[in-house]
């Protein structure tokens, strides 16, 4: 039976909570009422009216509710619940999945852990929440009985899917890659503010694009899911016109043997654009006869390259949920641990007492890095707002922990600390 006739022969729908409401919580809102089997029970934003205007656009009808009370009566009538409040959509009875698609990086997690507490299966498509605190989420799921998953349709669970598939077919996963388009580590949110605008997207989260910052922290998610490393802090990055270029800048056999750990990069400018790659190995002599059949750009063997020329963001988000619900699965959760993370390098000199402002700042970009490297600690990225640097740091410098001032019991830290003991 496919997943679709599975999802189309349920007594009841799927009652899913989105929770964020920017462009992709919306798609996600939209796709609940064209895959069948969904019912979208509940929907929240810090910014109430982007969740107003959000049950508009669907033309549900809706409530907007302050108290759980409010919540049920608005259920019973069969209404979209509409609530500025996350934390009341995530511990709300009678809803089976929440999807947690705001850029809160505490508050992620803290609804994530609300909705676990409540019976409910969590799927993050915050990835900056789930690099903090997904090994701690992914622990206190499992005491639940709840799953906890990345979402299906951005690049790390796109190129998850890759995985899956080379590996059952008896490759190795050598290299996990995403195709990026354009790089420049020092812009900030004024300067790219003309692209932002164009595309309607928030300045300082469109800065975060560009200057690498979410692409390391997207592949930092996926190397703690898939066991993954760098071979250097940021990664490498190469510009080449075709993914099929790679092995005109990669030699796999001088850093890759079989059986060993995959490594997580990028690709620069290569076509097609929001692609995603894998570089998978086989030893297997039949095998290799097989793929000389086909085109010689997919690799001269023993490595290969397997690629999809997109990720769809929301379009193909809810697979993931389905499966999260009918069959306790998970796409893609960090399994091995914190075996990377993000940390701060200084985008500009700074002087002392200079107050970091977070990933996409005018302060800092983001760079993934091993944390078995023997390095002394850093300042991750995605905590580092409002945390105060205590010397001089040159521009390009990594800036260490221990030169920072911060509150070490501050919650976010505590449950930092929480994270990385798997």
């Amino acid at each position: 039976m496919t997943l679709t006739e599975h999802l189309a022969r349920l007594k009841r729908p799927i009652r899913t909570s989105v929770i964020g409401i920017g462009s992709i919580g919306k798609g996600l809102a939209n796709q609940c009422k064209l895959t069948p089997g969904f019912e979208l029970g509940a929907i929240a934003d810090i910014t109430l009216q982007k969740a107003i205007d959000c049950a508009e656009f669907l033309g549900r009808p809706y409530a907007v509710c302050a108290n759980p009370g409010e919540m049920r009566k608005a259920a019973e009538r069969g209404e979209l619940v509409v609530a500025e409040d996350g934390e009341l959509v995530a511990a709300a009875d009678g809803l089976d999945v929440m999807i947690e698609a705001t850029s809160a990086v505490y508050g992620g997690a803290v609804h994530a852990r609300t909705a676990m507490a409540h019976g409910q299966h969590v799927v993050m498509m915050n990835f900056e929440a789930e690099l903090m605190y997904g090994p701690l989420l992914m622990r206190e799921a499992a005491a639940k009985g709840v799953v906890y998953t990345c979402a299906d349709g951005d690049q790390p669970t796109a190129i998850k899917q890759i995985v899956d598939d080379i590996t059952l077919w008896g490759f190795e996963p050598v290299m996990l890659g995403n195709m990026k388009g354009f790089h420049d580590l020092y812009t900030n949110p004024t300067k790219i503010a003309p692209e932002a605008d164009k595309r309607d997207l928030d300045h300082k989260m469109c800065s975060s694009y560009t200057d690498g910052s979410k692409l390391c922290v997207e592949m930092a998610s996926l190397a703690n899911g898939l066991n993954g490393r760098v071979l250097r802090p940021g990664m490498n990055g190469p510009r080449m016109a075709s993914i099929h270029d790679i092995f005109q800048h990669f030699d796999f056999t001088s850093f890759w043997s079989p059986g060993e750990r995959p490594y997580v990069d990028y690709v620069l400018g290569a076509k097609p654009s929001g692609g995603v790659f894998v570089i998978g190995h086989t030893a297997d002599a039949f095998q290799q006869f097989t793929l000389d059949w086909f085109p010689p750009d997919m690799g001269p063997g023993p490595f290969y390259l397997f690629y999809r020329p997109y990720h769809l963001g929301a379009i193909e988000a809810l697979r993931c949920v389905a499966e999260a619900y009918l069959f306790k699965s998970a796409r893609l959760a960090p399994v091995h641990g914190m075996k990377t993370n993000v940390f701060c390098y200084a985008k500009q000199d700074l002087s002392p007492g200079d107050e970091i402002d977070g990933m996409g700042g005018y302060m800092t970009y983001g760079l993934i890095e091993n944390l078995d490297a023997g390095e002394k600690p850093g300042l991750p990225q995605l905590i580092s707002d409002g945390i105060r640097v205590k010397r001089a740091f040159r521009k390009d410098e990594r800036i260490l922990l221990e030169d920072c001032e911060f509150d070490a019991g501050a919650p976010e830290f505590t449950l930092y600390r929480d994270a990385c003991r798997l």
